[in-house]
């Protein structure tokens, strides 16, 4: 059986999420007698039975710190990035609306494909099919972007034009999403299923904060992914227009303007504290998925991965807040806690020494987030990096450690 029509078999099973203006999400759960959705008695048990048990599972040793107290997303997990050991998770295998953070998953699976110098002028149907009130970084209609250029608007202002742009280099949509799909069911990432390659809310698109992991554990074995999902601010190309004054009355001049990172630990935006150490990876937001967030951090040598899904306390970006709080305690928590659980290998990966392993299609390579800034997007214009240089040197050491443990199949 195809690999869409045997997911598509389980979610066919999941019960319904309230309506909203911009469609339907399938996941699992029921709602409660507070009318409040609960996740389902039982969830994929990929990566260990105790994850897919609902609630918080945790084991803490002696003198361990106890876990946040303010936590209230429906789901969320802490493991180490390198090792794969799952450090404490609740509802971790509950499938929800991703929002943007599905760009992830897209990004793994389409970035490898196309060099970043490749240029392409954009064509209406590029942009057919875009939902309404998307997320948008200002691509034109015919005008000519590079791919390195569409990335940025990919993972600085997580822009479903430049997802539905390189979906079109990529064959289209369609083709897009059944790659995506794959890819997913490579990586073990069960619980998810690709309706569209931006995360915008439809029918039947679900995936889990376990999944999230794995495509943010991936993507950060490619050197342009952490490059791209480390970066803060950047110049975008901006529209062609014509000079009305002046000697160079006539010709055409294009500006760029700048575009900023809109995962807010990174940048330190709205007042939200930017976090020591972070490095990524990527955050969404829409109707059905509430914000959502996977973020990566390293600290005195241990890299963490954190996802988060759909807070619910009404606190001012919970998301960013509850992300934070447990990175903390993942830190805290080192060598003080016993798995839970741990971040699956890739079906034929080799895992060396580490227990996983990033899936197919890998860029390759070692080199750090702090070397990783991009001199030349193909239109003259540079990356800035707005993290400061020592949480960059720390994040370096932990990525080359990360890389080291996990060996990259060659292609």
């Amino acid at each position: 059986m195809p690999a869409l029509k045997k997911t598509a078999l389980l979610v066919a099973s999941a019960t319904l999420l309230s309506l909203s203006a911009t469609g339907p999400a399938l996941a699992d759960d029921k709602p409660g007698g507070d009318g409040e959705p609960k996740p389902p008695a039982s969830m994929s048990t990929v990566g260990g039975a105790r994850l897919g048990k609902p609630g918080t599972q945790v084991n803490l040793k002696a003198g361990a710190p106890v876990l946040p107290k303010e936590l209230s997303a429906r789901s969320w997990m802490v493991s180490d990035a390198e090792t794969g050991e799952v450090l404490a998770a609740h509802n971790a295998h509950w499938r929800l609306a991703p929002a943007s953070t599905l760009k992830m998953l897209f990004a793994d699976t389409v970035l490898p494909k196309f060099p970043k110098t490749q240029k392409h002028k954009v064509r209406a149907a590029d942009l057919a099919g875009i939902g309404p009130g998307s997320s948008l970084v200002g691509v034109k209609e015919n005008e000519t972007y590079s791919v390195h250029d569409l990335w940025l608007g990919v993972f600085l202002q997580s822009g479903n034009d430049a997802v539905h742009v390189l979906s079109s280099l990529n064959g289209g949509v369609p083709q897009t999403v059944q790659d995506m799909q794959e890819h997913a069911e490579d990586l073990q990432a069960l619980d998810t299923q690709v309706v569209t390659p931006d995360g915008y809310d439809e029918k039947g698109q679900v995936s889990s904060a376990y999944d999230l992991s794995l495509f943010a554990r991936s993507g950060l074995q490619k050197k342009d992914f952490r490059e791209y999902c480390a970066t803060a601010t950047a110049q975008f190309p901006g529209e062609t227009k014509k000079i009305k004054n002046g000697k160079d009355k006539g010709r055409t001049k294009r500006e760029p303007f700048g575009i900023q990172n809109t995962n807010r630990l990174l940048t330190g935006a709205d007042g939200v504290e930017q976090y020591k150490g972070i490095a990524g990876v990527k955050n969404g937001s829409t109707t059905n998925a509430g914000n959502t967030f996977t973020g990566v951090a390293e600290r005195d040598g241990k890299v963490l991965l954190v996802t988060v899904m759909n807070p619910g306390s009404g606190e001012s970006h919970a998301v960013y807040k509850e992300t934070a709080r447990l990175l903390d305690w993942g830190f805290a928590a080192n060598g003080k806690v016993e798995p839970v659980g741990e971040l699956v290998a890739p079906k034929g990966a080799s895992t060396g020494s580490g227990k996983g392993a990033p899936g197919k299609g890998q860029a390759g390579g070692t080199d750090s987030v702090a070397n990783a800034t991009e001199k030349d997007s193909g239109t003259g214009m540079g990356t800035a990096i707005g993290v400061t240089a020592g949480v960059l040197a720390l994040l370096a050491g932990g990525l080359f450690l990360l890389n080291r443990r996990w060996p990259l199949r060659r292609q």
